[in-house]
């Protein structure tokens, strides 16, 4: 039988972020474990993390088409089954396209399908719906993408609550900060008053100085270390993470890891408000309220700190998030997308599309 070959479509870069190409890269470590032949169109630049990755895996990349006709032509060079689309900014109508050339598709979507026409969705987020019919939707934390190196860490069952009096916190946001959240959180989180250890991954040089102009409180640290290949480790140890309410929200979960999450960008909302609605995860805001002046922001930031407060303080709460949070996601989601992948390329193996 003939290898499946399977191309994914979507880019990681400075303003873009890395959450796509995370979910790529996991998706691709279980199609290349059941033999699958995987390849990767797309630009990521300037992104060190990213491109090791990549390298590690051994994924050809290649300069990643934007129109339909390119984009067809692109996955009859490859010969490619199916074809993974996971991008807000590529044209909607490539979807469309690829299937009229006998191309299976899947889109990988957050709530809005933009449009495209595939032959399968995928929304991951909890509470996830769409118009699209049940048999074209992959919807829900049940369907999370997740790397190896998280599921690795998966604990076998959820933390117990564990008392310190100077919590580990680590903040990460996104493997590039786009949006600079990381001086703002530092300091809400100094602002609370409680002894802590503070771990903040710094993704740019900018980010890092103001960072630095920062002075902690007594009997507090603040560590700052670069975007780093030890960050699993780094999750699965913190007794509390503050993050961006992105696709690291569900690497949290799956590690059972207690979690402050911010939103920071507007195609976060949705998922943020429903993890924070479901007690997944504690709330801090989102993030242009956080930093801005005037009465909307004062109260903002108030709210904040005394969230980050009861979770410092509070060895019970923390777990009880941890512990929601690791029954949300089970770390099965790459093996059940990976089944649909394979389902997907045997109908267009059998099918009539001239390669």
């Amino acid at each position: 039988m003939r290898t499946l070959r399977v191309g994914l479509r979507c880019d990681a870069g400075p303003r873009r972020g890395v959450g796509h190409l995370v979910r790529c890269l996991a998706l691709s470590e279980e199609l290349t474990t059941r033999g699958a032949h995987v390849v990767l169109f797309g630009s990521v630049s300037d992104v060190g993390w990213a491109s090791r990755h990549l390298a590690a895996r051994g994924i050809p990349r290649y300069p990643g088409p934007d129109t339909p006709s390119e984009l067809v032509a692109v996955a009859r060079k490859h010969e490619l089954d199916v074809l993974v689309l996971d991008s807000y900014e590529l044209d909607p109508a490539c979807a469309g396209a690829l299937r009229a050339a006998g191309i299976r598709t899947l889109a990988v979507v957050d709530g809005d399908t933009r449009g495209q026409d595939a032959d399968l969705y995928l929304d991951q987020n909890l509470g996830a719906h769409s118009a699209a019919a049940a048999d074209q939707m992959l919807a829900g934390t049940n369907y999370v993408l997740l790397r190896r190196e998280i599921l690795d860490r998966r604990p076998a069952a959820p933390r117990p609550p564990t008392p310190t009096t100077r919590p580990r916190v680590l903040a990460f946001f996104g493997g590039t900060d786009a949006c600079g959240a990381a001086p703002p959180l530092a300091r809400l989180l100094l602002a609370t008053g409680q002894q802590l250890d503070l771990t903040v991954v710094v993704a740019r040089e900018s980010i890092g100085a103001e960072l630095a102009a920062i002075r902690p409180g007594p009997q507090q640290t603040v560590r700052a270390v670069p975007p780093t290949d030890a960050l699993p480790d780094l999750i699965a140890t913190a007794d509390l993470v503050v993050s961006a309410a992105g696709t690291s929200t569900w690497e949290l979960c799956c590690l059972g890891v207690p979690s402050a999450l911010v939103c920071v960008v507007d195609n976060q909302r949705d998922s943020y408000r429903r993890v924070v609605r479901e007690g997944v995860a504690a709330g801090l805001g989102e993030l242009p309220v956080l930093v801005a002046t005037g009465a909307s922001g004062d109260t903002a930031r108030t709210n904040a700190i005394l969230t980050l407060r009861e979770l410092l303080t509070g060895a019970e709460y923390r777990a009880e998030l941890g512990a929601r949070a690791w029954a949300m996601v089970d770390g099965g989601g790459s093996a059940r997308v990976a089944d649909a992948v394979d389902a997907l390329g045997r109908v267009s193996k059998s099918g009539s599309a001239c390669r």
